[in-house]
């Protein structure tokens, strides 16, 4: 066994040779050509042989239990680090997993050394490294699959003054590739205080250790992604739960209740002003609960968002709002829009939704335009349009009527109730700038958490 140099190198060079996968098939034909040694010091060397592989069968089966116990793919790492860590004599590990959009984040981390670990510097375990670098570009080769390089990010620790005691004498890791098939999934770091050049077999059931991992992360990102898939369609049945609820039984009351009010009213003797005026008033009012029912009926059963992304399906809504209210809109889909949270994407889609209508309704507008656009840590969604426009301040101080987003009809006040209470919800507040006769503009930015 060979001590590895000390001597300084530049971040993410590798710290020693090593044999590769061919030497150590080289070293076991060699070995197989030789006849077997007899004698008390050949059986010692075939118990020590067997006890060795004795021993990687057990950290190979400890390992797979860990990996197999939790679905959790953070609990499952820990403790795979934890067992790795204690089997093999390692001090610390850690573990990287690729995101959808080939972004590293760190995913399981065991017994990290005070300078990684300091949670006031999140940037020393964030973003990418030279071992990350090297494995998404394809060449983290070496023995069985496994280099050992000098860590990027504890070199800094070494050549900063005063930090080193803070690596806790960590320099060098070996970096395991985590791949399913051709897919690449990760990096998996171990180091120890007392770095050495590896055997060719200590490679090889890094290696398998490293296969194992592999398949269990994968085995949990199918398992969550079935288990979203089953939400989503539970979600759906119980929007269509809602959707025949509400229909059964508040739009059919609501219907009732307008029905015999315009039966009241056509019977009421003209002289009769008053009571014509609160039936005429709670008429209206009626009328406007069926609509709003059958409207959250229809939207109940569209789940627009499902198999959507937000961005198609705001390009939906732009297409169907100007085929059905006649007026142009404006909406080009933003590229490489992240997936956001459920909650996040259908409350911008109803604001959206609830903006488009009210311009559709009382603008009288000949265009509106609809953006969505993502920002540094925030998501932004705007709509405005050309139509009449209203005084904001009137609104906020009388509860009338109002043109574009914030509605002129006699209900209109209330879209823009709703469009705030979403707002409300997503941790921010909506905004809406207006005058009579330019038009109206209405935004929101939700805060990416």
């Amino acid at each position: 066994m060979c001590a590895v140099s000390e001597t300084p190198t530049q971040p993410g060079r590798r710290a020693s040779a090593r044999g590769s996968a061919s030497d150590t098939h080289r070293s076991a034909d060699a070995r197989g050509s030789r006849p077997a040694r007899s004698g008390p010091n050949g059986r010692d060397e075939s118990a020590a042989k067997l006890l060795r592989r004795n021993r990687e069968l057990a950290i190979l089966n400890a390992i797979a239990g860990a990996l197999n116990r939790s679905l959790d793919v953070s609990a499952g790492l820990r403790e795979a680090l934890a067992l790795v860590g204690e089997l093999l004599g390692l001090r610390a590990g850690w573990v990287w997993l690729l995101d959808d959009a080939g972004e590293p984040h760190l995913a399981a981390a065991q017994a990290l050394p005070p300078y990684l670990a300091d949670t006031r510097y999140p940037e020393r375990m964030s973003g990418s490294c030279y071992c990350l670098s090297t494995f998404v570009k394809g060449d983290l080769r070496g023995a069985a699959n496994v280099n050992i390089v000098e860590c990027s990010r504890l070199w800094e620790a070494h050549h900063q003054p005063g930090h080193a005691a803070e690596a806790e004498g960590l320099r060098y890791h070996a970096s395991i590739p985590l791949h399913a098939g051709a897919k690449k999934l990760g990096v998996m770091n171990v180091a120890s205080t007392d770095w050495r050049r590896l055997e060719p077999d200590e490679l090889q059931l890094l290696a398998t250790i490293g296969d194992q991992v592999g398949l269990a992360v994968e085995r949990a990102q199918l398992s969550a992604e079935a288990t979203r898939a089953a939400a989503r369609l539970a979600t759906a049945e119980e929007r269509n739960r809602l959707a025949r609820e509400i229909h059964d039984t508040l739009a059919q009351n609501l219907a009732g209740i307008a029905l015999y009010l315009e039966a009241a009213e056509q019977a009421m003797p003209t002289s009769e002003g008053r009571a014509r005026e609160g039936v005429r008033r709670a008429l209206e009012l009626a009328r406007i609960g069926l609509r709003e029912s059958r409207r959250s009926v229809a939207d109940l059963r569209a789940a627009p968002l499902r198999d959507r992304t937000l961005p198609e399906a705001l390009g939906e809504l732009a297409t169907q709002t100007a085929r059905e209210a006649r007026f142009d809109v404006n909406y080009t889909p933003p590229e490489s829009f992240p997936r956001l949270s459920a909650s996040v994407e259908v409350g911008i889609y109803r604001i959206a939704q609830e903006a488009l209508t009210n311009v559709a309704r009382h603008a009288d507008a000949r265009h509106a335009a609809l953006a969505l656009e993502r920002g540094d840590g925030e998501v932004r969604l705007l709509v405005c349009d050309d139509g009449r426009g209203f005084d904001p301040e009137r609104l906020g101080q009388t509860g009338g009527r109002a043109a574009g987003v914030g509605g002129a009809g006699g209900e209109g006040h209330f879209g823009l109730i709703g469009m705030g209470e979403r707002a409300r919800l997503l941790g921010t507040t909506l905004s809406v700038e207006s005058a009579p006769g330019e038009g109206t503009r209405v935004e929101v930015r939700v805060p990416l958490r």
